[in-house]
């Protein structure tokens, strides 16, 4: 870029989901240039106060409330709150001398693009489920320019909005896996044992209390069996709790977090996760098989559109949310584990699309609004 240096400011909050592909973003932007300064809005509740001030970037936050009919009578206050929350998006807009406002989805994404609208800067919305969430359908009324992880998203869109699908953006380590040529080394490193197959449970961020009580009872189920493992993301809330009901029982290895999703992903032969976007399209990216549990209260029960991406391609199961228990796991998983073919050609069955391009892509749509903003300002003039 000529004349200021790049200025974007990225709305993304909650949870991972929504952070990540925000951080992929933001790495892709620094790659097209280096020069560029990139800060977040986010707010008090998310795991964005943890996850973005770790990455090296500077964290806004604002007072926004969820898009969310559970909050009962409070939802009333959702047109003061996001009104608020988007004037102070504008002062850090103009204070950040931003060019671009982009929202990632989830709630706290919203104003930065209500922020926009009202300092007259130009924004980028990106949706990451195959069905928009609240946020991101009000977000899109403000801007033309719309991004999608998923084709099938488009169908869910009002009629005539003129969306680019791009993927998902990706974190780096998992954007770039070859999981062949990692799965040795990743299994060293996790302490599979030659032979055995590695069962991975992905709840993610915070973990899923239904996939974790399923993994605590196939773990009592196969205690006395060589050829499994079990990996169990938890979250840190829970981690303390499974491990003592785990006690000494060599099958499986509690974790609060995977800080290496590549690694895991390299050794897994098969994944039982929830069906977040970024899962979803991660799987797909890097070809392992799974079994998808939607999270049952998703807003629209997007997270089982999500699950269709893999599961109408043939590379997963669906399994709903009431049906998690051990012994309907271990009916789907054993036969599963022990036909090798099987799982190849699930892991095969996955279309990567562009996911692991996504944040590439997204950082050029990205400079292009800035560079077609720029020229209606000088054409105007």
């Amino acid at each position: 870029m000529t004349e200021q240096s790049l200025s974007v400011v990225i709305g993304a909050g909650g949870t991972g989901g929504h952070i990540y592909p925000g951080l992929a973003l933001a790495e892709a932007l620094r790659r097209a240039d280096p020069g560029a300064e990139i800060s977040f809005v986010g707010t008090e509740r998310g795991l964005e106060t943890e996850l973005i001030p770790a990455a090296g970037y500077r964290l806004h936050t604002v007072d926004m409330i969820p898009f969310d009919a559970s909050l009962g009578l409070r939802r009333y206050l959702l047109p003061a709150a996001l009104l608020k929350s988007g004037v102070q998006c504008r002062e850090i807009l103009r204070t950040q001398r931003a060019q671009v406002a982009v929202g990632m989805g989830g709630y706290p994404s919203a104003p930065v693009i209500v922020g926009a609208r009202l300092a007259g800067l130009p924004s980028v919305v990106h949706e990451s489920n195959a069905v928009p969430g609240r946020a991101n359908r009000f977000a899109a009324r403000l801007t033309p320019h719309l991004a999608l992880a998923f084709d099938r998203t488009r169908d869910h869109l009002p009629s005539g909005a003129d969306a680019e699908t791009v993927g998902m953006p990706l974190v780096g380590a998992v954007a770039g896996l070859d999981r062949p040529a990692l799965r040795a080394e990743a299994r060293a490193r996790l302490g599979v044992p030659p032979g055995a197959r590695l069962l991975l449970f992905n709840g993610g961020s915070l973990g899923a209390a239904r996939l974790t009580e399923a993994a605590l009872g196939l773990a009592e189920r196969w205690r006395a069996r060589s050829d499994v493992r079990l990996l169990v993301k938890t979250g840190p809330a829970a981690l303390g709790a499974v491990r003592e009901r785990l006690g000494a029982n060599p099958v499986a290895v509690a974790v609060p977090y995977l800080d290496r999703m590549d690694l895991a992903y390299a050794a897994a032969d098969l994944v039982v996760c929830r069906a977040g976007s970024a899962t979803v399209a991660e799987l797909a990216s890097v070809g392992v098989p799974a079994v998808l549990v939607p999270y049952p209260y998703a807003p629209h029960d997007h997270q089982t559109h999500n699950a269709r991406v893999l599961t109408d391609a043939g590379a997963g199961l669906l399994l709903p949310d009431a049906e998690c228990t051990a012994d309907r796991l271990a009916a789907l998983v054993e036969p599963l584990l022990a036909d090798p073919v099987r799982l190849a050609v699930m892991a095969g069955a996955a279309d990567p699309g562009t996911h692991a391009e996504a944040a590439d892509l997204l950082a050029a749509k990205v400079l292009r609004t800035v560079r077609g903003h720029r020229n209606e300002t000088r054409s105007a003039a």
